[in-house]
């Protein structure tokens, strides 16, 4: 047995993969595309700054949910949470064009994942906002649904921030 493995013996889509991988990082050193990363970095940093700002309005919406005896938290306060958070997903969207971050950790999914889960949470958003239009009172569970979805997208985020 020897210690060596000739080419001849490596199959061939393992070499394609080598040689697309060498060409990836072979284009990420061309300064066009640093330039493209730098920007995408500045993205995803945005991102999460104005959806951490989404969940801290939204975190102030569900104790006024929970304290007050009235119908709902004001208008104002939501629709600022509404938008921060469309605004915070859309930049999350645009950032994860870019090249991938990561890989060395184990979190160049995290994004993919965080985008998911925001995406869910921002759902039911919409029929958290649909509930409030009919002017019901919104039931707890699926206020504890929408913040699970969220919180746990943020804190994937966080993770794919950090660590990529």
């Amino acid at each position: 047995m020897s210690a060596f493995t000739r080419t001849s013996d490596i199959d061939r889509p393992t070499v394609l993969t080598i040689r697309s991988l060498q060409t990836q990082l072979d284009l990420m050193t061309h300064a066009c595309t640093r330039s493209f990363a730098v920007e995408c970095l500045t993205m995803l940093i945005a991102a999460f700054v104005i959806l951490g700002v989404a969940v801290l309005l939204g975190s102030g919406l569900a104790v006024l949910h929970l304290q007050t005896k009235r119908s709902t938290p004001p208008w104002s306060l939501a629709a600022l949470h509404g938008l921060f958070a469309v605004g915070g997903l859309s930049c999350l969207a645009l950032a994860l064009r870019g090249p991938p971050r990561g890989l060395e950790y184990g979190v160049a999914s995290f994004g993919i994942i965080a985008a998911s889960l925001i995406t869910l949470a921002a759902l039911i958003g919409v029929a958290l906002l649909a509930t409030r239009i009919f002017k019901t009172r919104i039931a707890g569970i699926m206020i504890g649904i929408h913040a699970t979805l969220a919180v746990g997208g943020f804190v994937i985020l966080a993770a794919y921030v950090l660590l990529g």
